[in-house]
């Protein structure tokens, strides 16, 4: 038997990891000083209200070696090998530390999937169906490096006070931003993030902007499976894409999700995302 694991930052909802049997690490969250774990004891709300109160910026924490040599070596106890998956070693280090654990620990099989959240997700969900359907370590890393090349992950910001106070923009980018009714399209290209557009407007108006423009008048995307990902408070800009992707999108499965404290703690509150695989 293989089993699958990964990091927190793959936003799958609760009950497809269940559904696959996925073991999930959480990523650690710094909050006023105080490490927590991302899902296990602190949430996005949590955030969202401790930053809207004048508090700083959260911060994330990667899964360190000896948690992971622990997570391996307890899955190696009632399975046959482990294929761990992470957040691409460019936006952390988690990688990194898992593979130092993994050469402790025989048959465990560590993948930098390149990605971060349901672009993670997607290949995290692809490997655990080739591991139900039987097939071996091999075919399953070779599948999952052949899917990572074909993933398509964007996501559009509502707002860029979080990346400011992270350091990832500056203060006049964010105001200019703001006042303007920007909002950028961030898309991981070649393991990076890359702003590709700028849309204008509100969040509902950019949202359908947003798909559409991702989705329309194209032949090279697999339209067998995509996940839509938010981190708002409520479901009305989720409720507003489910309905452009049922009008643009024609996929067979759409599975959607909330993202995470880490992914929150880098983008705030109303961002929207789509991930798919191209032919």
């Amino acid at each position: 038997m293989i089993h699958i694991t990964t990091d927190s930052t793959c936003d799958l909802p609760a009950w497809l990891l269940k559904q696959h049997h996925i073991t999930v690490i959480p990523l650690g969250i710094v909050k006023a000083g105080k490490l927590y774990r991302d899902g296990v004891d602190i949430h996005p709300a949590d955030i969202a209200a401790h930053v809207d109160a004048g508090g700083d910026i959260t911060t994330t924490n990667a899964v360190n070696i000896a948690d992971y040599e622990t997570l391996f070596r307890a899955e190696m106890q009632v399975c046959d090998a482990v294929i761990h998956l992470n957040i691409g070693m460019g936006f952390s280090s988690c990688h990194q530390n898992a593979r130092l654990a993994a050469q402790e620990v025989p048959g465990v099989y560590v993948v930098d999937t390149g990605n971060l959240s349901v672009g993670h997700g997607l290949l995290v969900l692809t490997a655990a169906e080739a591991a139900e359907s039987g097939k071996s370590v091999s075919e399953i890393l070779d599948l999952v490096e052949q899917t990572a090349a074909k993933v398509e992950m964007s996501f559009v910001l509502d707002r860029l006070d979080y990346m400011k106070k992270g350091g990832r923009c500056s203060t006049v980018t964010a105001l200019g931003a703001n006042l303007l009714k920007l909002h950028p399209c961030v898309e991981v290209i070649d393991a990076k993030m890359s702003v590709t557009r700028k849309f204008r407007g509100s969040m509902e108006k950019v949202a359908v902007d947003y798909l559409r423009e991702r989705l329309t008048d194209r032949t090279d995307i697999d339209r067998r499976r995509c996940i839509l990902v938010d981190s708002c408070a409520d479901d009305s800009l989720a409720a507003i894409a489910r309905e452009t992707l049922q009008a643009e999108g024609g996929f067979e499965e759409v599975l959607e999700t909330k993202a995470g404290c880490t992914i929150f703690c880098h983008c705030g509150g109303n961002t929207l995302g789509i991930v798919f695989l191209r032919k």
